[in-house]
């Protein structure tokens, strides 16, 4: 398993809706850290997104809504844990910077907010009936992974490798990420769970990838060709 350290892919701007976003997530989860288990479980079924509800436009915890579609974005900035946390996060620092320093702030938090309804679009198409909130990040940051695998398919990442064996390498962007979504792909197939929303990241991902793939190709090229002089 490939678990990224840091990318050698240095940055113009300096990455303040990335920074933000960070800071916004972690301020969350610091204000449900104390919660005991009935009031944390209760603000993750107030804020999370409930597929049947948004399906079926109909409340289940009536005592405890919020409107029903604002939960897609809610959701977002909810997570079950510091681990679930944390991976996200080193993600979209890692990989973040770059997009925002493409798109420019305003650009990209809409790509951002964009990718996650993406995620959470998949998730609800096939599962239209569940009644488990879907939290967390990963979906809109998968999305930037998306976009990054196109932007920068060569850019170095500096990744810890945990096998049979611990080692730290140097891969190339396009190998790291490609193995990322065909394991998160493979995990949706198979049906896999452990909480894992397998099929927000897919979403997400190809979002991205087909946006910046399909509809940003021409200002991709122009941008390259500015920071290339």
């Amino acid at each position: 398993m490939f678990f990224p350290i840091k990318d050698e892919n240095p940055t113009v701007n300096k990455p303040y809706v990335t920074v933000t976003l960070i800071a916004v997530n972690v301020l969350v989860y610091l204000y449900t850290f104390p919660m005991g288990t009935q009031a944390f479980n209760i603000f993750m079924y107030k804020f999370g997104l409930i597929p049947y509800e948004l399906v079926h436009i109909e409340e289940l915890t009536p005592r405890f809504a919020v409107p029903i579609f604002l939960t897609p974005f809610t959701s977002m900035f909810l997570h079950g844990g510091f681990l679930h946390l944390a991976g996200n996060m080193l993600f979209l620092w890692i990989f973040g910077n770059n997009i925002e320093d493409f798109l420019g702030p305003v650009k990209f938090i809409i790509f951002y907010l964009a990718s996650g309804l993406a995620a959470v679009a998949l998730f609800v198409i096939f599962g239209p009936n569940s009644q488990i909130p879907l939290v967390g990040a990963s979906g809109a940051i998968a999305g930037i992974l998306g976009a990054y695998l196109i932007l920068f398919p060569h850019a170095r990442i500096v990744a810890l490798i945990v096998f049979f064996f611990i080692q730290v390498v140097r891969v190339p962007a396009k190998i790291m990420l490609g193995f990322w979504f065909f394991y998160q792909l493979l995990m949706s197939l198979m049906g896999g769970g452990g909480g894992v929303a397998w099929l927000a990241h897919v979403g997400g991902f190809a979002f991205g990838w087909v946006w910046f793939r399909y509809i940003a190709g021409r200002r991709q090229r122009k941008w390259k060709k500015q920071i290339m002089g």
